[in-house]
């Protein structure tokens, strides 16, 4: 039960509030309420408010003003100061009825989501981080990823709102699970975009076409999401950023931060992340240099500059 209640369990009663309603937060509370669940937003933004209202959401004139009443809470935010404030200093967990179930959707700091998870659990609720994978086009569609820590029968009473905005929800494990999946994920996916974009850079520079050298890896051992999905370069795979002059996808900029989420986890506990502090590194030179706003495929154009080798 949400609240107490066993009438609000049932996905077509939910009621709940969405805080960050930007270009991923926005597409998911739009769904939710093609579902049929009441939902009641807010955004700092004047113009992701109401674009959500356009698509059926409920303003709110502040965070606090958009919890009571709600079953379940869900943040999408940019960073875990954001979470805690809002939660602690704000007075989003005391606007709240008992039992409201708080899910964290933002991609935070291990340290700060479990941070959070004490916080909800102090004010009488109950919480999950539940990071997100996909992208834009993932929230649009309905198809993302959760990455989900808490409890079981927390992760089963958020589950049916979970299924409208994603295709799948994993249950990692216990407060902060959800968080260090997201992270070692995107740690994986931004070191084997380099190699990607540095092997088909290599590729180009000894006499191969794209096309060509696409052909072998995406069949033999190189085969990747990285190539065969995102593929960096314009052309083997149609829809790729690559064909749209690198329009994110995912931007460069996010990937920079969750590739410094898992080198600073990976400095913290001590293990020797060579490829992800070095990606981290790299991506973090590519935001800062222009390139926070496109696709993070987009690094094979830092890569292809640095190798003297004229862009596609």
């Amino acid at each position: 039960m949400v609240n107490g209640s066993a009438e609000t369990e049932s996905p077509e009663t939910r009621t709940v509030a969405f805080i960050g309603l930007g270009n991923m937060g926005g597409p998911m509370a739009a769904n939710l309420v093609a579902a049929g669940h009441r939902v009641v937003g807010h955004d700092l933004s004047v113009e992701a408010l109401s674009a959500a209202q356009r698509r059926g959401v409920t303003p709110a004139a502040s965070a606090v003003e958009a919890v009571p009443g709600a079953d379940v809470v869900i943040t999408m935010l940019p960073a875990g100061r954001h979470v805690l404030a809002l939660y602690r200093d704000e007075g989003l967990l005391a606007a709240a009825a008992p039992g409201t179930l708080f899910v964290d959707c933002s991609t935070i700091d291990v340290a700060d989501a479990r941070a959070a998870h004490e916080a909800v659990a102090e004010a009488g609720h109950r919480g999950l981080d539940a990071p997100v994978s996909g992208g834009v086009v993932g929230a649009e569609a309905g198809t993302l990823t959760f990455m989900v820590g808490g409890g079981a029968e927390e992760f089963a009473a958020a589950d049916p709102l979970l299924a409208v905005m994603g295709k799948r929800a994993v249950h990692c494990g216990d407060a902060g699970a959800g968080q260090a999946a997201k992270i070692c994920n995107n740690m994986i996916l931004g070191v084997s975009m380099v190699a990607v974009s540095e092997a088909f850079v290599l590729g180009e520079s000894l006499g191969l076409t794209p096309q060509a050298l696409f052909d072998v890896a995406s069949t033999a051992s190189g085969q990747c999401w990285a190539l065969t999905a995102n593929c960096p370069v314009p052309g083997p795979v149609p829809t790729s950023p690559a064909n749209r002059d690198y329009r994110p996808g995912f931007a460069a900029a996010l990937m920079a931060k969750d590739l410094g989420l898992a080198a600073g986890a990976a400095r913290a506990s001590g293990v020797d992340a060579t490829l992800g502090l070095r990606a981290a590194e790299l991506y973090e030179e590519f935001a800062a240099e222009g390139g926070a706003d496109r696709d993070f495929s987009a690094i094979v154009r830092a890569i292809r500059q640095r190798s003297g080798v004229r862009d596609t």
